[in-house]
Formats: structure tokens, C-alpha cells, sequence
């Protein structure tokens, strides 16, 4: 059983910077693909970025290329989502996947995450 623990949420105004951090425990942290997901007020989960285990490969959606960066330290089990330019669009609570045994392209739908954290809140004001 793995066990994530997200922190780093927080309120920032737009255009600032907040990086996000998932603390895994209770697995081979390195053999699983990680990913964030986000779920704003009112509005169903969505993908946010995946990276593959070794920290060589990551996808991410549209709505954030260019602005997040996900990565890994599988020396600390723990991933990171460096996120700037923030955006009021982008509130929400982030939430931390984890999956084991599929390809990076299945954390792009939730039916595809094996363990999720609790998520923390991320407010992005005008």
C-alpha cells in the first residue's frame, strides 16, 4: 500500500509561482509513474502532467504546458509541480497519483491511478 502526502498549496496572486511537493511512502517509490491531477470548485478531476519512473519522460495538459513542471528525486520518493505563471483558472485542489505497472499515457484518465493523496488547495487570486 502506498501512501502519498502532498504539500506547498497555498494562496498566490496571478502571475506568481507556488512549486507543490508528494511524499511517498510505503512502496518502491521508483517503480511507479506519478502524475498530478485537479479538481477546482464545482468541476469534475482533471489530468494535470504524469512523469515515468525514471524521470526521463512526462506528459502534461495543454492547459499548463509551458507554465508547470513536474519531476521526481526517487532518492527522496518524492515528486514535485513546479508551477508558474499562475492563472485564477488555475485554483483548485492538487492531488497526487500514483500508478504501477502502466504506461505514462493512462495517467492521463483517472481509471488509470492506483493510489491518490488527499490534495492540497491551491488558491490563485486576481
Amino acid at each position: 500500500q502506498v501512501q502519498l502526502v502532498e504539500s506547498g498549496g497555498g494562496l498566490v496572486q496571478a502571475g506568481g509561482s507556488l512549486r507543490l511537493s508528494c511524499a511517498a511512502s510505503g512502496g518502491t517509490f521508483s517503480s511507479y509513474t506519478m502524475g498530478w491531477f485537479r479538481q477546482a470548485p464545482g468541476k469534475e478531476r482533471e489530468f494535470v502532467t504524469a512523469i515515468n519512473w525514471s524521470g526521463g519522460g512526462t506528459i502534461a495538459a495543454d492547459s499548463v504546458k509551458g507554465r508547470f513542471t513536474i519531476s521526481r528525486d526517487n532518492a527522496k520518493n518524492t515528486v514535485y509541480l513546479q508551477m508558474n505563471s499562475l492563472k485564477p483558472e488555475d485554483t483548485a485542489v492538487y492531488s497526487c497519483a500514483a500508478t504501477l505497472g502502466r504506461s505514462i499515457a493512462t495517467m492521463r484518465s483517472d481509471h488509470g491511478v492506483d493510489y491518490w493523496g488527499k490534495g492540497t488547495l491551491v488558491t490563485v487570486s486576481s
